[in-house]
C-alpha cells in the first residue's frame, strides 16, 4: 500500500497539515504559559532535530520505498525544529523592534532583514548540511524536499515584505509581533509572479517525473515532491484568494485573550 503514489501524496498532505498544526499548538501554548516556555519548547525538541538528521543520513544510502518516506519525514523534522525556533523567537535576528513609520526602500529592506537574518542563515546552514549528507547518495529525495521548503519559504517572506492582497496575522506568536509592521498589504508584485511561476513549474516537473517513473521508490518519491510543491504553490495563491484556510488549524489551538482578525494563511 505504501508503494502507491496516491498514498504517498496523501501522506505528504497529512504530514504538512499535522506538522504545521503541532508547531502552532506548541507556540500558542507557550504564548499562554509562563516566561521561558518558548525557550524550553525549543530546547526539549532538539532530540527531534537530531532524529531528523540521523534519519536523513541513514536513509540516503539506499533507494527503496521505506527510505524515501524516512528521508521525507526526517526533513520535516529538521525543518520543523528550525521553524519552531523561529516562531518561538529564539532564533530570529538582532532587530526586534517595529518598523519605523515612513521607512522605505533599502533602509526598510535592511531593517527587515535584520529581524530574521539569524533564522535565514540557519535555514541556509540546514540546506548545506542536507546537501553534504546526500551528495553521491542513491536517495536524494530528502534534499529535494528541503529545497522545495527553502524556496517556498524565501518566496513567501519576500511577498509578505513587498506586498500581497491578503495577510493573515492570526498565527503570529507573541515573540514575533514586531514582524507584522514589516508586512505590506497591497497589490501583487513581480515577486509573487516569479515565486508562483517557479513553484508551478517545479510542480509540473515533478508531475512529469512521477508519470515517467518506473520503480516504486521513484514513484513514491516524486509523488511526495509533487504534493509538497503543489501545497507550496497553493499557499502562495492563498495570499491572494480569500479562502478561510486558517480554520484548518484554528480549532486545535487554545484561545488567546485577544486574537487578530483572520484573512489568509501564511507557510510553516
Amino acid at each position: 500500500m505504501l508503494s502507491s503514489p496516491w498514498i504517498a501524496a496523501l501522506i505528504a498532505l497529512f504530514s504538512w497539515w499535522f506538522s504545521t498544526g503541532i508547531i502552532l499548538l506548541v507556540v500558542r501554548s507557550a504564548d499562554k504559559a509562563k516566561s521561558g516556555a518558548h525557550g524550553a519548547s525549543v530546547f526539549f525538541s532538539i532530540p527531534l532535530f537530531a532524529l531528523g538528521m540521523a534519519g536523513l543520513i541513514i536513509s540516503a544510502s539506499t533507494l527503496n520505498v521505506m527510505n524515501v518516506y524516512i528521508a521525507f519525514l526526517s526533513v520535516l523534522l529538521v525543518w520543523g525544529w528550525i521553524e519552531l525556533a523561529f516562531l518561538s523567537g529564539i532564533i530570529t535576528g538582532p532587530e526586534r523592534q517595529n518598523c519605523p513609520e515612513g521607512l522605505t526602500g533599502f533602509a526598510r529592506f535592511n531593517r527587515a532583514w535584520h529581524t530574521l537574518s539569524h533564522h535565514e542563515l540557519l535555514l541556509l546552514c540546514g540546506l548545506l548540511v542536507v546537501t553534504v549528507a546526500t551528495t553521491g547518495a542513491e536517495n536524494t529525495f530528502g534534499l529535494w524536499a528541503y529545497l522545495i521548503l527553502f524556496t517556498a519559504r524565501i518566496s513567501a517572506k519576500l511577498n509578505l515584505f513587498f506586498g500581497v492582497p491578503r495577510i493573515n496575522t492570526e498565527f503570529v506568536p507573541a515573540p514575533l509581533q514586531h514582524l507584522k509592521s514589516y508586512f505590506r498589504k497591497g497589490n501583487v508584485t513581480v515577486a509573487f509572479v516569479i515565486g508562483v511561476t517557479f513553484l508551478s513549474l517545479a510542480t509540473a516537473c515533478f508531475a512529469e517525473r512521477l508519470y515517467s517513473a518506473e520503480t516504486a521508490p521513484m514513484q513514491v518519491g516524486f509523488a511526495l515532491l509533487f504534493a509538497l510543491s503543489a501545497l507550496a504553490t497553493l499557499e502562495h495563491w492563498l495570499m491572494v484568494i480569500p479562502l478561510p484556510d486558517a480554520k484548518l488549524w484554528r480549532w486545535m489551538l487554545p484561545a488567546l485573550p485577544t486574537t487578530s482578525k483572520t484573512g489568509q494563511s501564511h507557510e510553516l
